[in-house]
């Protein structure tokens, strides 16, 4: 019976052969490994209140903006709450008035760290991937990026208890 038990706990505890391996060379790969959505474009003269009814529509958290193919700038959630929100007439005026034009983009073949870096040191949520001809083919989202590295942990997040174990810290006596 010990044999049979020894085998099971062996099993239990081997490191399964489709878990991922996630270090700095991982962060290497192209940005084509991510699982992203592709984008939402409109056009510049698009009013703000247009873009954002396409934004809660689609349950998505920018907008492409795009003269004819080409992208010209980004309007993002931030936008609007920073630019947007509580300033009337606002939802009227066109989105190029509150976009943010030329925002830095990546190509299909550049790293997810590229990608990373960016985000971090330009607090930017979401950013835009463009084709040689600079038409938007991507957008990559902090989610996206939260995605592919739950990919690699997938069974320690999901085999987590219902709710956090907390412990309190009082003292006896007090």
């Amino acid at each position: 019976m010990s044999g049979e038990y020894e085998d099971e706990l062996s099993q239990m505890y081997e490191e399964p052969e489709h878990r991922k391996v996630l270090d700095s060379s991982t962060f290497q790969l192209p940005l084509k490994h991510l699982k992203v959505l592709k984008p939402v474009a409109v056009s510049p003269g698009t009013t703000v209140e247009e873009a954002v009814e396409i934004m809660r529509r689609k349950r998505i958290g920018c907008v492409m903006v795009t003269d004819k193919t080409k992208l010209i700038g980004i309007l993002t959630e931030r936008d609007i709450l920073m630019k947007v929100a509580g300033v009337k007439g606002m939802g009227s005026k066109p989105v190029r008035d509150v976009m943010t034009p030329d925002p830095e983009v990546f190509q299909p073949d550049d790293s997810i760290a590229f990608v990373l870096n960016a985000m971090h040191v330009g607090g930017y949520r979401h950013v835009p991937v463009v084709d040689e001809a600079g038409k938007p083919v991507a957008v990559v989202s902090v989610k996206d990026i939260v995605g592919f590295i739950l990919d690699h942990f997938a069974e320690d997040v999901l085999n987590l208890p219902p709710k956090p174990i907390r412990t309190t810290d009082q003292r006896e006596g007090a």
